[in-house]
C-alpha cells in the first residue's frame, strides 16, 4: 500500500470523529524534498484549528508507523482560491460563485448554479443583437464533467450596491 492510500485511510478515520464529519480530502501532493501537501475542505469551512488538529493526527501515524524514514515537511491546508476545483463536493460548496471553466471547446464563464454527478450548470450573461437593439439575457449552460479540463472560482472585489 502506498503512502497516499495510507494517509487517505488515516484522514477518513479522522473525518469520522466529532467536529470533522463535514471535512473531505481534495488532493495529496508528494513533492521533491520529502514534502507532503494535503489539501482538504469542509462543508462548513476549514479553520486553522481543524488544519492543525488534522496535521497532528496524520503526523502521529507517519511517525509511529515510519511511513517516511527521513525528515519530511507536512503541510495541511485548504486548496486556496488559485487551485482548480477537483471533486463534486467542492463544486457543490461553490454554488452561487462566479467560475471560469476550461473545456474541450474553449472557455466558459458564469455563475455556478448547480452541480451533480454528471456535470455542472452555469448561468451566463449574453448579449445578442436583434435588428439594431442589443438584447441582454441570462442563459443556463450545462457542462458535463468529461468535457471539463479545469474550473477556477473567480474572486471579485467589486462591491454590489
Amino acid at each position: 500500500m502506498d503512502i497516499n492510500t495510507k494517509i487517505t485511510e488515516v484522514l477518513n478515520e479522522k473525518f469520522g470523529t466529532e467536529g470533522y464529519e463535514d471535512c473531505f480530502l481534495v488532493e495529496i501532493e508528494s513533492l521533491p524534498g520529502k514534502r507532503l501537501n494535503i489539501f482538504l475542505d469542509c462543508d462548513s469551512g476549514l479553520s486553522l484549528g481543524k488544519c492543525q488538529s488534522i496535521s497532528r493526527h496524520v503526523e502521529a501515524y507517519i511517525d509511529e508507523f515510519i511511513w517516511i524514514e527521513e525528515k519530511y515537511v507536512l503541510e495541511v491546508s485548504s486548496p486556496g482560491i488559485s487551485k482548480p476545483l477537483k471533486i463534486l463536493r467542492q463544486y457543490i460548496n461553490n454554488i452561487g460563485r462566479e467560475v471560469k471553466v476550461k473545456t474541450d471547446n474553449g472557455e466558459e464563464k458564469g455563475k455556478l448554479v448547480a452541480a451533480d454527478e454528471a456535470g455542472i450548470t452555469i448561468l451566463q450573461k449574453i448579449v445578442r443583437k436583434e435588428r439594431k437593439k442589443k438584447i441582454r439575457e441570462k442563459v443556463e449552460k450545462n457542462i458535463p464533467f468529461d468535457q471539463i479540463k479545469q474550473t477556477i472560482v473567480q474572486i471579485s472585489f467589486n462591491k454590489k450596491k
